[in-house]
């Protein structure tokens, strides 16, 4: 990927309150390199879009310093920060033609004719919308009209791109497709992307690194796999993917692995992430999918349950278990010519591995 383009951008102990009282962005260090797809992941209130609207110019940072490529820019008005803009609702004029609504920003730049219309030409092929310049956006369909307005976002060149939701309203196959084709845009442009959502799929899908958001602070910032395969916290764990949650207390820890009993006297085994120590409570972490139906003997964690409920989803059963007290135990069966048949109120012997089981700090 060609990086040379992209712009940096740093956040230097950034905090953000409406009220004067309330920080909806506590504190935000964060430095998001050249070329890089950056992806700000929360639930709605976590401070995600607020970030976003204070490195577009549209919102003042309450405290701190953001900076474009080492440059202060708190004081540049919007128009002057040369940053590209995805929203959500398109925001195409509705009176232009298609053309006419990417020759816009660069008109706004002074940009002689001949030159708007080979940028305008280039930006319609690469969205695939070579034929549809004369178009208004009202005669597009939603997915074309996102793909116009990624295109005018690109249009002059930006080394920034902030994308705010973009594919909020598009149904769920084409929201898919755009994924990937904004994800290839900005694999062969090398541009920098600063991408907000609160879609945990689309964060894990598009980006090079996540920064997951709640209460306005970082929880962990990672990329996809990392993020989903070593949460630092509960909240991490729980936010991210499907997830199982045990309580226990820890009773012994022996370097990266802790010992665990359930409240129901269970014993299990799991990796020490962000636990404190013996004696003090954790929640553990497991992801249905690592869980075996048939446990096997180098399994430290083999646990009785009993099926409440099958799922058939295609590629796999989605399993209701009764599992040490939890009747919301969830087990991902792969669906395969010859494997076992389960059925409900069947008790089974599951297992798991600890290193599987991820110890994280409490929650209820």
């Amino acid at each position: 990927m060609t990086t040379q383009r992209g712009a940096s951008v740093r956040f230097d102990k950034v905090q953000k309150s409406y009220d004067g009282e309330t920080l909806v962005v506590k504190d935000l260090n964060l430095d998001i390199k050249r070329g890089e797809f950056l992806t700000m992941l929360g639930p709605s209130g976590s401070g995600k879009t607020t970030c976003l609207m204070m490195l577009a110019g549209f919102e003042p940072a309450s405290h701190g310093e953001i900076f474009l490529n080492d440059r202060p820019i708190n004081n540049v008005p919007p128009h002057k920060r040369g940053v590209g803009m995805v929203f959500q609702n398109y925001a195409l004029f509705p009176h232009m033609s298609v053309a006419e609504n990417l020759a816009f920003p660069l008109q706004v730049r002074s940009m002689n004719k001949a030159e708007q219309q080979e940028k305008v030409k280039r930006a319609l092929e690469m969205v695939e919308l070579g034929e549809f310049g004369s178009r208004r956006p009202a005669q597009l369909s939603g997915g074309q009209q996102q793909r116009v307005a990624v295109a005018r976002a690109l249009v002059f060149d930006p080394d920034l791109v902030l994308m705010d939701e973009p594919l909020g309203a598009l149904d769920k196959q084409l929201r898919e497709q755009m994924q990937y084709e904004i994800k290839h845009i900005h694999e062969n442009l090398g541009v920098t992307v600063v991408y907000v959502t609160h879609d945990q799929t689309e964060a894990l899908t598009m980006s090079d690194r996540v920064a997951v958001f709640n209460d306005g602070v970082i929880q962990q910032l990672s990329s996809p796999d990392a993020l989903y395969e070593t949460p630092q916290n509960s909240f991490v764990a729980q936010f991210i993917g499907e997830n199982n949650k045990l309580n226990g207390t820890v009773t012994a820890i022996n370097d990266n692995i802790c010992d665990v009993r359930l409240a129901d006297g269970t014993e299990l085994k799991a990796d020490k992430v962000n636990v404190g120590g013996v004696g003090d409570t954790t929640t553990l972490s497991l992801r249905p999918e690592r869980i075996e139906i048939v446990a096997v003997d180098a399994m430290e964690n083999r646990v009785q349950g009993r099926v409440e409920e099958l799922i058939y989803l295609g590629d796999h059963i989605r399993v209701r278990m009764n599992v040490a007290g939890n009747p919301e135990f969830i087990v991902k069966v792969r669906n395969r010519a010859g494997e076992r048949k389960l059925a409900e109120g069947q008790d089974l012997e599951i297992g798991w591995f600890a290193s599987d089981c991820k110890a994280l700090d409490p929650v209820g």
